[in-house]
């Protein structure tokens, strides 16, 4: 398959409408600029070409729909320039490499490399491969966090949330996989995820954590301090409350996100209002909880807090993060669908 005949496969006006569908606000993921989304539209073309034309030589063209290519499949600098550069001033391998980190980060695609060959996977992006009436048909459910079979999936959609922020590859999956198994043998309760009933896999997820009495004076010093899930560092800045300690008195949310397909009025109801119920269980451990303490990570998330009442207490000028509180008392007296029913780009999805 050469690169230069992708507009033959599938033509530049309906690469325009997948672009477009990419670049909507309410479904477009941060970062993601028109220039990237067109670059992603071809490099989706041209592998299900490459991996379709070697078991169907006689594949028709034009392509009827784009469908997703089905697993990895191998892509060279050298392929992927000749695919974002054709008809333009070409641009080098280094530049298109740069180009394919940059859509791992925006999570995109996935790429591996052996040692010899690279390889690609372009991730499922229900906004573009399902109709609104499958996606309509979706059915979702809160559950405990699965730290053996959870980990992993839950871990790829944070890192985009903190390469976003940081503007850098600091958040690896893996090592945010490994912080999540270590939170949960400390205090399982307060970890949940939404899945999808379909097949199991969460799209979204939480981690309420108990805070211990000496770690409380982070709450009123710059964010960055206690930043984890996106540090390179070990030492964990928040140290847990052992169930049971009187003197906790807050719970920090540690992470709390819901994968951007997904990111819908009807979801983001569902997993705050287990937000409230998992509160009254925690209470049940430590009976003095009254303030929950949370950064704004990512600009959608920060609208979703205000709105649920939290108020900034504390701003990091350095990463641009801030310290928001709530009360507990008020958080679980809160009508979460009234209270969401505010948030404009909810609605619009």
């Amino acid at each position: 398959m050469a690169p230069e005949f992708i507009d033959l496969w599938f033509a530049p006006e309906r690469q325009s409408e997948q672009v477009a569908l990419l670049m909507n606000p309410a479904r477009r993921p941060v970062g993601l600029t028109r220039c990237r989304a067109e670059y992603f539209v071809r490099l989706w073309i041209y592998l299900f070409l490459k991996q379709h034309q070697a078991v169907e030589p006689a594949l028709q063209r034009p392509l009827p729909e784009l469908k997703l290519p089905e697993g990895w499949i191998s892509c060279t600098h050298r392929e992927a320039a000749a695919v974002f550069y054709a008809g333009k001033e070409r641009g080098s391998e280094r530049s298109a490499g740069m180009i394919l980190d940059k859509l791992v980060a925006l999570g995109l695609i996935n790429k591996e490399f052996d040692g010899n060959t690279i390889s690609l996977q372009v991730n499922p992006l229900p906004q573009l491969a399902a109709s609104p009436a499958v996606q309509s048909a979706l059915t979702f459910q809160v559950d405990d966090f699965d730290a053996r079979s959870d980990a992993i999936l839950v871990a790829n959609f944070l890192a985009r949330n903190y390469n976003w922020m940081n503007n850098n590859t600091a958040a690896v999956p893996h090592r945010i996989a490994r912080r999540l198994r270590q939170w949960a043998r400390q205090y399982p309760r307060g970890m949940r995820v939404l899945r999808r009933c379909d097949n199991s896999n969460p799209v979204g997820f939480y981690v309420f954590y108990p805070t211990s009495v000496e770690s409380e004076q982070n709450f009123f010093l710059p964010p960055r301090i206690s930043l984890h899930l996106s540090s390179t560092e070990e030492e964990d800045p928040i140290a847990v409350a052992p169930i049971g300690d009187l003197d906790c008195t807050a719970i920090f949310i540690r992470s709390w996100s819901i994968d951007s397909p997904y990111m819908k009025y009807p979801q983001a109801c569902q997993l705050a209002e287990d937000c409230q119920q998992t509160v009254r269980r925690m209470q049940e451990d430590f009976p003095n909880l009254c303030d929950i303490f949370g950064l704004t990570i990512h600009p959608i998330l920060e609208q979703l807090a205000a709105a649920m009442g939290f108020q900034k207490t504390h701003k990091d000028i350095v990463v641009g993060i801030s310290w928001m509180y709530q009360s507990i008392d008020r958080l679980i007296a809160l009508d979460v669908q009234k209270a969401l029913s505010s948030v404009e780009f909810l609605q619009s999805k």
